[in-house]
Order: C-alpha cells, then structure tokens, then sequence
C-alpha cells in the first residue's frame, strides 16, 4: 500500500488568468523548494514575486497560444541564423536580481553571458535576466500588471523588452533609461538596438 505523503494540488486559475498566492515569511520557499514545486506542477506556468509571492497561471487559450508560438518561431528562425546567442520559450524560468523568478513568453541571452553559467545552472532556472523579453497579453491579462512586470525585467538587466497587446492593436517597446513607446498598429517591430537584424512582423500577432 503507497502510504508516501503527496504535495496538495496547486489551486488551477481560470484559463489565460494568474492567481497570486502569498505566504507568511516563516513560509517562505527557498530557490530548491520553488523548483521542485514547479516541477511537479508542469502543466501551470508558476513566477515567483521579488516579495516571495507566488502567481499561477494556467494554460493559455488557443489563439494566445498560436500568437505566441509564431513569436518563439520568428525568434528562433532568427536567432539560429546570427548565432549570437540563444532564445527560450515561455516554459523557461529566470531568477532575477531581485530574487524574482518570471518566465517571459520568449527571450534571448548572449552566448558570452551563457558560456559564464555552469551547466547545473543552465539546467535550472537562469540566474539571471534575459538580454531581450517579449510579453503577450491575453484577452483576461490586465494590462497594468504586463507593464509593471516589463519595468521590472528592465530594472533586472533587460536590454530590450516589448510588451504585445492583441487585444489593443499595439506593441510598447521597453528600453533601459527611456519611457516605453507605444506602436500602434505596427506591420512589424525592429530589435535592431538589441538583435541586429530581427524583426517580428506581426499580421499573424495583432
């Protein structure tokens, strides 16, 4: 008879929404703790808050899904092109400076900044902020949270963020010592600042 203690099933939110969890310091997970959690919790997207609070979310809606597929493709067609450095899609995780953990829906990191990580470290969660970070909003994301979180990966060391808005019609682009600027409507969007010679085009996105 199994009589082994299971981990409590992590309450699952609405489709495309994020329930936010927050413990009491005694409660506190240590970096281990919360990769164990999210490895026995695979089919949930979990972050973890600078502040220690934890935000699940569950899978996204089909057309979210395909939106973000298509991004993580122009990426990679790309990326694998200039040979420059390496993307991740939105089931990688990274553990910012500010001992935040966020899994952006697509980003890239130099090889240089790689190549400084051991392979125990590339095999967990990142310890660092990406270069370059794309955020999708789904139709039940609010948007103030989206930009609070690209300030923050900004904050973090990000070189380089966009934050794509379907349900508004636009992409704001984020850029260390600089206010966001909001494209309306854009055909395409230039990384060039950051990824010379990559442009998302964008009229399977918005």
């Amino acid at each position: 008879m199994d009589t082994a203690v299971r981990p409590a099933p992590v309450p699952v939110p609405a489709t495309g929404s994020a329930l936010l969890v927050r413990f009491p310091p005694a409660l506190d997970l240590s970096d281990d703790r919360f990769y164990e959690l999210c490895r026995l919790n695979r089919e949930l997207r979990i972050e973890r808050t600078a502040g220690g609070e934890l935000s699940i979310m569950a899978p996204t809606g089909g057309d979210s899904s395909d939106r973000n597929a298509e991004i993580a493709f122009q990426l990679r067609r790309w990326a694998k092109h200039d040979g420059t450095g390496r993307t991740f899609d939105s089931s990688g995780g990274f553990r910012l400076p500010n001992g935040a953990v966020r899994s952006p829906d697509a980003s890239w990191i130099g090889n240089a900044r790689l190549a400084a990580l051991t392979g125990e470290q590339r095999e967990r969660f990142i310890p660092l902020c990406p270069d370059f970070v794309v955020e999708l909003r789904s139709p039940s994301d609010g948007l103030s949270p989206l930009h609070d979180k690209m300030r923050e990966y900004i904050e973090n060391g990000a070189r380089l963020g966009w934050l794509i808005d379907p349900p508004g019609g636009q992409v704001f682009v984020y850029r260390p010592d600089a206010p966001p600027e909001r494209l309306e409507a854009p055909a395409s969007v230039s990384a060039d600042a950051v990824l010379p010679g990559f442009r998302l085009e964008t009229d399977e996105i918005l």
